[in-house]
């Protein structure tokens, strides 16, 4: 394995997961970790409680991967077929493992309890096959090598299902089994830059030649509820060596986005919010209908934020307005619950109620109209530390399902760029 470019699956197991009953989390951690060898991860196979699908998955990945780990389906019971299904991909009996059945029954009595005789099963193992010890349950690990028909060995490693097992058993039992074996070499870098305010495709025309390169850094971009994540991955033989090839690439997008970057890897426009506030020593309250809580939600998940983000007020309706803000029938009925100058009426009001330096009003949004040759307009105001009151409008548009969340968004950026002072 040393030296080469190693390419990976993964393939869990389970009727659970198929029918979504549980999330599958084991494929995404298992990901990063071999990532971090160096390893490329190509595909991921869900499987149900099947010997023939589970063994036909084993046998495609064995195929066309140098690295197959399979999670899930090594418990007692008739359901668990991981271990039937390896050894009829690989055309080898299972055969008895002493030392593992061994470590099954002393498990069962350093828990005082007798072990029933379908454990047993958890001990049989492919021909050839080395067990995993598993420290937290009863069901070993398998390691397993294929000679495949192109010549070349896979690596075959299944591992429990359970999160917990699986995690602890990839740390200190089958990591140290592959460095031996050469990964960990190389290694590859992920980094995350999120950017706001422009969509996907123009984007693109910012960055030409820089989107999926062919050679050096590869910068791929997803797009989710109105921000653009840009992912570089890198390769190389170390950390600083990765980093410093990544960093002129970084440094390009950043030029080249400026202010429509706002923060990176887990960084959401909140987190972005918070620390202008902080760098400006400066606090903030909000008001909203239309977003129904979610920016201040947001804001308040943020835990640098106390003592900057002072909290905020919710209303559902227009008696909402004219009791927690005071704000006067002939204001609401002149202006209209979903204008600019009632949004700028609930900033002003909200800062005087903290009071505080910013206050960010989100007003009645209008209805969705998704077959309308215009969309309406919905409006965000600001309150500013000199007293002036900012509005802005927006096409009320996109997909019913994240209309909220996207404005929530664009309401945080609003409040961003004046902070950073680029603000239309």
């Amino acid at each position: 394995m040393l030296g080469e470019r190693l390419q990976a699956e993964i393939i869990v197991t389970g009727d659970e997961i198929i029918s979504g009953q549980i999330l599958d989390t084991n494929s995404q951690w298992l990901s990063q970790r071999l990532e971090e060898l160096g390893v490329h991860v190509m595909y991921h196979t869900a499987v149900g409680d099947d010997i023939e699908a589970i063994a036909g998955v084993i046998r495609q990945a064995i195929g066309r991967s140098d690295i197959v780990l399979v999670t899930g389906g090594l418990g007692p019971t008739p359901a668990d077929l991981t271990r039937e299904a390896i050894a009829q991909a690989v055309g080898r009996k299972l055969v008895l493992n002493e030392e593992a059945l061994e470590s099954i029954r002393q498990l069962f009595a350093r828990r005082q309890r007798p072990m029933p005789p379908r454990n047993e099963k958890q001990a049989m193992l492919p021909e050839g096959a080395r067990a995993i010890p598993n420290l937290n349950g009863t069901a070993p690990g398998i390691d397993l090598e294929v000679d495949r028909a192109d010549g070349k060995k896979c690596r075959l490693v299944a591992l429990p299902g359970v999160p917990a097992e699986m995690r602890e058993m990839w740390t200190h039992q089958v990591l140290g089994r592959l460095r031996q074996a050469g990964l960990g070499a190389r290694m590859i870098l992920h980094r995350r830059l999120h950017a706001f305010g422009a969509g996907e495709s123009q984007i693109v025309a910012m960055l030409p030649g820089l989107i999926k390169t062919d050679e050096g850094p590869q910068v791929g971009i997803t797009a989710q509820e109105g921000t653009i994540t840009l992912r570089i991955a890198v390769e190389g033989p170390t950390l600083e060596a990765c980093q410093a090839a990544a960093e002129p690439i970084i440094e390009q997008i950043r030029q080249k986005l400026g202010h429509l970057l706002f923060g990176e890897e887990d960084d959401g426009l909140e987190d972005a919010v918070i620390r202008l506030l902080r760098q400006r020593q400066q606090r903030l309250a909000v008001v909203e209908w239309g977003t129904e809580g979610l920016v201040n939600r947001l804001l308040a998940g943020v835990p640098e934020g106390a003592g900057f983000y002072l909290g905020g007020l919710v209303v559902a309706d227009a008696a909402g307005l004219k009791q927690a803000l005071g704000l006067a029938d002939e204001v609401l009925q002149q202006a209209g619950v979903r204008s600019a100058a009632t949004a700028e009426a609930m900033a002003r009001r909200v800062r005087e109620i903290f009071p505080t330096d910013w206050s960010l009003a989100v007003p009645c949004f209008p209805p969705y109209h998704p077959q309308a040759e215009k969309p309406e307009l919905a409006a965000l105001a600001l309150a500013r530390p000199d007293g002036s009151v900012k509005s802005r409008t927006l096409p009320y548009a996109a997909h019913p399902a994240m209309l909220k969340v996207l404005f929530a968004k664009h309401a945080l950026n609003f409040l961003r760029l004046e902070l950073l002072g680029v603000g239309s």
